[in-house]
């Protein structure tokens, strides 16, 4: 995700900065080279990278604050740009569509993908337990950082449109990327890749597969039934005209009982 780099023009420290606090970051430039985007308010970048539990470890909120805040802004700061981003180029899909691609691009895998794609798991200040427990590649710590690094960005970029614009720049193409195949103008959810994600990140060695259990029709005309089993038990079950879309169809609703997506009837 090479870009050019962005510096924000206001120089020197800004008063949010001093209430922050200035306690570094080792790495920063990296990350900031990796992002595209040079910060004026280097305490943005700290606070979007310190976990609660370092700033517990470390005087609590008032000497180091932790990204908590940042990662409610962040949130809804993400979730304009790509519902904007969605409904300028997809003008014919109905709504159910929308929410579904739009959940898709703004989960908690999703985030946590885009934050692997910087490396930021690296950059983040961790307290003892978190980092003894593996916290830098916890797929909900790593969502949690990423969203507080977008409110950061916003927040330096001067907020508003000049913030959108700052950071729909270096997020939008990780959720183009990930957004995918388009079938006649309609952003298209790959069920069965997704379960396979969902199913991937819990780690537990889990195997899930496919399985006909039903072929109905004459052959110019089939109807296939494919269940989605994960070791085994039966969380989905779907038909279809081939078994790529029996597949689909199971994993759908696989994904709708595991409650990662919501059924839109």
């Amino acid at each position: 995700m090479k870009k050019k780099t962005v510096t924000n023009s206001t120089a020197g420290k800004t008063s949010g900065e001093s209430a922050r606090g200035s306690c570094g970051i080792a790495g920063a430039e990296a990350l900031e080279e990796s992002i595209g985007y040079r910060f004026s308010d280097r305490s943005l970048l700290t606070e979007a990278l310190t976990h609660s539990s370092y700033s517990y470890e470390h005087g609590g909120q008032k000497v180091c604050p932790c990204n908590e805040r940042l990662e409610f802004l962040g949130d809804s700061v993400l979730s304009v740009i790509v519902s904007e981003y969605l409904f300028e180029n997809y003008p014919d899909s109905p709504e159910g569509d929308l929410t579904r691609c739009r959940s898709e691009l703004v989960c908690e895998r999703a985030l946590s993908s885009y934050a692997g794609s910087i490396g930021l798991g690296e950059h983040l200040r961790l307290g003892k337990g978190e980092e003894k427990g593996g916290g830098r590649s916890r797929p909900s710590l790593l969502c949690d950082a990423y969203e507080a690094l977008l409110a950061a960005v916003y927040l330096d970029s001067g907020a508003g449109d000049a913030g959108k614009r700052a950071v729909s720049g270096y997020v939008m193409p990780s959720v183009i990327e990930r957004l995918g195949g388009m079938l006649t103008g309609r952003p298209v959810i790959d069920y069965k890749t997704l379960l396979q994600e969902t199913v991937q990140s819990d780690s537990k060695g889990e195997r899930l597969e496919y399985v006909t259990v039903a072929e109905t029709g004459p052959d110019h005309a089939k109807t296939f039934t494919v269940e989605a089993r994960i070791d085994s038990n039966v969380f989905g079950r779907g038909t279809g005209s081939s078994k790529r879309r029996a597949e689909q169809e199971a994993a759908r609703q696989a994904l709708i009982g595991c409650g990662v997506i919501e059924d839109d009837g």
